[in-house]
């Protein structure tokens, strides 16, 4: 008789878990408290505009790279095409200075020594580990694989240097890295690509290495059938798929996980039982405190998260061939929105996914981090809440025309969406799309082979995956998070882990 297995929500982790347990006998059930799969991996239709809310660049979308395996494995990439732009972003000053983070490490040399030639020697340096760290990535083994005989030359020639670099720079902030520059608009530029806080440098080398090695595209269609992909590869694996299906209780006897109640007061049981759902919900409600260790509720009290965003969405009709991808322009004087202080702007153009829009049109999105107390606090009356929405988008329109005039009367539709709409929609703790930051503090979780704590010891037969209990957030973390999930319960239970391919 095989095992069988109740997985808590249907987002990236979830699914990816679902199918790496039907590729491993278990009988499978997916719980999720929304109509669709997709978690935060998802888009909207508006009057005939789909606003994505989550895939911006994914790794892994180079057939050759370690990481397409998983895709592969999960059936993600299958029948999408993948659009690799040129340019990561545009960075306009107030000025008229214009720098182009170019995707090609060799344009982005040149580009940079174009706007500070005084700074040739640092440009030459940060281009030379910027291409280490690319090398590295082409040649890095699969997860849970070892390396074939092709790769073994580059990975002992770029593997040990690559591995003592990304341990220095693990150390060392953008902000702190970029002082190395003399020239202040190559500074701001430099660092509005990752401005976040406590931000290791590491993890920028290993991001435009795989932007210069095609390894982080865009699919085309975007974010729902990502999602809805690995939903296909799930249920032709035989796995149960239960929607609007809240999840209330993790029912607990004598040590051991049992099985979920749901919100309707249904029970179901289980050999094991995984959450891939909001880490603290899972924690401080479907568990109950009374489980938590000191080092989890740390993790609550501690870490810092990826800051909840306000998605602006615009339905344009018209042809914005002339804007860029990604395009983020400083102001000319700050800007309050939902009460913090902006000095820039933010604009990403979908021009490149005519499925999007309708002919001849285009979506525009405009990301800007926000606080969820703010919201939380104005939700309370509702006409103050939709009024602030409607002066925020205002705002960020009027930005857009002064930009490109005339823009803003071709404006079909407004979709604003805050942190209490992805709280709402999936049930993520203060709205983070991301989970824990990536800091220098939390770096190490990723590179000491332990990680953070995915299993309780006053729990038995339960596991958690998904982006909060693996710091940096993303899809291919909460894909690989399933994996190594699964592969741990088949050590717990004596069997082989196996996987296979679309």
């Amino acid at each position: 008789m095989s095992k069988s297995m109740i997985i808590i929500g249907a987002g990236i982790a979830g699914l990816s878990a679902g199918c790496y347990a039907r590729m491993n006998g278990f009988e499978s059930t997916i719980f999720e408290l929304h109509s669709q799969a997709g978690g935060l991996c998802t888009s909207w239709k508006r009057k005939g505009y789909t606003f994505d809310g989550c895939i911006h660049w994914l790794v892994g979308t180079n057939p050759e790279s370690s990481i397409n395996v998983i895709w592969k494995e999960l059936g993600a990439l299958q029948d999408a095409k993948i659009y690799d732009p040129a340019e990561i972003m545009r960075y306009e000053s107030v000025d008229g200075k214009t720098y182009i983070a170019y995707t090609d490490l060799y344009q982005l040399e040149k580009e940079m020594l174009r706007l500070s030639p005084q700074d040739e020697k640092a440009i030459r340096e940060f281009i030379a580990d910027a291409l280490l760290f690319a090398h590295f990535g082409n040649v890095m083994p699969s997860p849970g694989r070892l390396p074939p005989i092709s790769k073994l030359g580059g990975l002992m020639l770029y593997g040990i240097p690559a591995m003592l670099k990304m341990r220095k720079y693990s150390k060392v902030t953008v902000q702190d890295y970029a002082k190395r520059f003399n020239d202040a608009f190559l500074r701001r530029a430099f660092v509005a690509q990752m401005d976040m806080p406590d931000f290791p440098m590491a993890a920028v080398f290993m991001t435009i290495g795989w932007r210069h090695t095609k390894d982080a595209g865009y699919p085309l269609g975007g974010s729902l059938p990502f999602a809805q992909a690995i939903e296909k590869r799930y249920l032709a694996l035989g796995g149960n798929l239960r929607y609007n299906a809240r999840v209330e209780k993790i029912l607990i006897s004598d040590g051991r996980a049992l099985g979920v109640r749901l919100e309707d007061g249904s029970e179901y049981f289980a050999d094991h039982i995984v959450s891939a759902a909001d880490g603290y919900a899972t924690h401080f409600k479907l568990l109950g405190e009374e489980f938590l260790t000191d080092e989890v509720r740390s993790y609550y009290q501690n870490m810092p998260i990826f800051p909840p965003v306000i998605q602006v969405s615009l339905g344009v009709a018209m042809d914005t061939s002339t804007i860029p991808d990604f395009l983020q322009m400083e102001l000319e004087e700050p800007l309050s929105i939902a009460g913090e202080v902006q000095r820039s702007l933010s604009f990403r153009n979908f021009r490149f996914d005519p499925s999007l829009a309708p002919a001849a049109k285009s979506v525009i999105v405009c990301l800007i981090e926000s606080n969820y107390a703010y919201w939380k606090e104005l939700a309370e009356d509702s006409e103050r809440y939709e009024t602030e929405k409607k002066e925020v988008a205002l705002k960020v329109m009027g930005v857009l025309d002064k930009r490109f005039a005339g823009i803003s009367k071709n404006i079909e539709i407004v979709d604003v969406a805050t942190p209490l709409t992805y709280e709402r929609y999936t049930g993520n703790w203060q709205g983070s799309m991301e989970g824990w930051l990536l800091t220098r503090k939390s770096y190490p979780f990723l590179m000491d082979g332990k990680g953070m704590a995915k299993t309780l010891p006053a729990v038995q037969n339960f596991t958690l995956c998904g982006q909060w209990v693996e710091p940096g957030g993303g899809i291919p973390t909460a894909a690989m998070s399933a994996r190594g999930a699964i592969q741990k319960i088949c050590k717990q239970e004596k069997c082989k882990f196996v996987t296979s391919e679309v």
